[in-house]
């Protein structure tokens, strides 16, 4: 099947779809385009900033790569993750490897509420089988093992892996299944030099004593193996799905034409200021709580925090659409010692510092002093790292391992070194303010 149109549909509601519009293959195959149809256009929303509600066809922005083909938007956080890719390639074998087949063949369990139809007159999916459940989680372990390793699968084997949807999460062997009637994404061992799986949960239940919103994991025991589930937190209670979009995806639409995003944790910051929930200072809590994650993914050493590795939920899209940001997920120590994150920090760009954590603190609405009480806060948790490892039965081994970064020289230097009384004002002096949108300036009067 060679592809070059499909069609757009929003499932907040799965058994009530909503066509939103046509897709087209662009730029030599590079790139998908987004047309809103009449009755979107009347009556839904934008589904991103950079896709306003105009009769007109959206081309993807900034030049598309050999390497990087892209989606308009919001539809690019539609298509599969690597990991998705790779299973399409082996199981489906497409004629061609467009990023309209990827978007077709990920089935119609992807990320957030958009769905892709071979018809703009009913919602027609490609059709797929009932997700895998809890008790098939050996076997689904197996597959994936295999199709890591390229090697040929049965009939059977193929239809538990096919599809899987586009939860995001990268390269590591994965598959959606149904425990107790949700939806939760399955993360297997991938020949890590530690136990990636429960090493992962670990971090996870840690950031959540630190003050950060994550999802719900839950550890799962193979044979000699762990998994780790992780429930979606893009779907509801009863089916229904929510609309998300990546941190990529927000700042690059929140970003003017000409402009180069800038991806990173101030300017996603500033967009939940701008443009997130103020319905008792959500907006305010989520930023604040983004300082925290940021701190926490450099004094872990959770290096891969890239754009992907962060979202936002939209809330009432159709209404207003303002900005939620979604619990953390793939949050682990990735043991690299690589001395910067995925993501940009502060004023010295991506390096992985307390000090430049710091540097651009007034993004996120915090003060030098409340940023440097946030620190605190999160250099306490981080010293009892051991301790919790330890008690969700991660090994000696694999701790002394991660401890040769998250205690290294350099991230256990700045633990030990931060001192919060550097940023207390001296007294009779007050921070000056700034003339745009009240945002305090780290300068002194």
């Amino acid at each position: 099947m060679r592809l070059n149109e499909l069609y757009l549909w929003f499932l907040a509601d799965p058994a009530k779809p909503r066509y939103v519009g046509a897709l087209n293959l662009v730029s030599a195959g590079k790139g998908v385009s987004l047309h809103y149809g009449p009755d979107w256009l009347a009556r839904g929303f934008a589904l991103s900033e950079d896709l306003p509600l105009i009769n007109t066809e959206f081309l993807p922005q900034g030049r598309l790569g050999a390497d990087a083909p892209r989606a308009v938007g919001a539809v690019d956080d539609a298509r599969p993750d690597r990991w998705g890719e790779k299973v399409i390639r082996f199981v489906d074998k497409p004629q061609r490897l467009s990023l309209m087949e990827y978007l077709y063949y990920a089935g119609d369990d992807r990320f957030g509420a958009l769905g892709v139809s071979t018809s703009a007159v009913e919602y027609a999916p490609r059709v797929l089988g009932p997700l895998p459940r809890l008790e098939d989680a050996q076997q689904l372990s197996e597959v994936a093992a295999k199709v890591e390793a390229s090697e040929p699968l049965s009939a059977l084997e193929a239809r538990i892996i096919a599809g899987g949807g586009s939860p995001l999460g990268g390269a590591k062997p994965k598959a959606l299944i149904n425990i107790e009637g949700a939806q939760w994404v399955i993360k297997f061992f991938n020949n890590e030099s530690v136990d990636a799986p429960l090493v992962e949960h670990a971090t996870l239940t840690l950031a959540a004593l630190a003050g950060i919103s994550v999802a719900a994991t839950q550890v799962v025991r193979l044979s000699g193996l762990h998994a780790i589930a992780i429930c979606r937190f893009d779907r509801k209670v009863g089916g229904g799905r929510i609309h998300s979009v990546s941190a990529g995806t927000a700042i690059r639409a929140a970003t003017a034409a000409g402009q180069e995003p800038q991806l990173g944790y101030p300017e996603l910051a500033r967009l939940l200021r701008r443009a997130g929930v103020a319905i008792d200072g959500a907006h305010l809590q989520d930023a604040r709580e983004l300082f925290r994650r940021m701190v926490f993914n450099i004094l872990m050493d959770n290096t891969d925090d890239h754009e992907k590795n962060h979202s936002l939920l939209v809330v009432a899209p159709f209404q207003h659409g303002r900005f939620r940001l979604a619990p953390a997920y793939d949050m682990l120590p990735a043991h690299s010692g690589q001395g910067y994150q995925e993501f940009i920090c502060g004023a010295q760009g991506r390096d992985s510092t307390l000090d430049n954590a710091m540097s651009e603190c007034d993004a996120f609405g915090l003060t030098p002093a409340e940023a440097a009480s946030e620190v605190a806060r999160v250099v306490a948790v981080v010293n009892t790292w051991k301790s919790h490892f330890a008690q969700l039965g991660v090994s000696p081994r694999d701790i002394e391992s991660l401890a040769q970064q998250i205690d290294g020289d350099y991230l256990l230097r700045q633990r030990t070194g931060f001192e919060p009384g550097r940023f207390v004002l001296p007294k009779g002096k007050r921070l000056r303010k700034s003339p745009f949108r009240g945002v305090t300036k780290h300068s002194l009067d």
